[in-house]
């Protein structure tokens, strides 16, 4: 089970986090009135689909023996009204054969982040 822990204080927008034995720094750029000494959140998020999309399809092509060398994920996000929009740009390295590049294109749909955002996650707050 993933876990995270968030702590702000008083300097806009400056919010320290720790996952995983692992530090990182969030905030917003200074057009919103942050100091941009880290990443924004729509950052974070597709930085945790971009990894769950590297991962799997490394892991899945080592499995199969795919002449996969290396691959790179780009992606952008943006709102339509209130809904979100990802798009996702996958670029396969290497030798692959057209039934490799299509079972990839059929996994990268199924990554455990790319099924948690589509279907989306049940979020319980409590205050203390």
């Amino acid at each position: 089970m993933a876990q995270a822990h968030a702590r702000i204080g008083t300097t806009n927008y400056l919010t320290t986090i720790e996952t995983a034995g692992r530090t990182i720094i969030a905030d917003e750029p200074e057009a919103l009135g942050g100091g941009n000494a880290g990443f924004a959140p729509y950052d974070l998020l597709l930085a945790a689909l971009a990894a769950c999309t590297s991962i799997t399809l490394r892991m899945y092509a080592d499995r199969k023996g795919f002449a996969l060398e290396g691959l790179e994920v780009e992606l952008h996000h943006a709102k339509e009204g209130k809904r979100s929009k990802i798009t996702r740009e996958v670029r396969l390295i290497g030798d692959l054969s057209d039934e490799a590049r299509a079972r990839l294109a059929e996994v990268v749909e199924r990554t455990p982040v790319t099924l948690t955002l589509k279907e989306g996650a049940d979020i319980s707050t409590t205050f203390r």
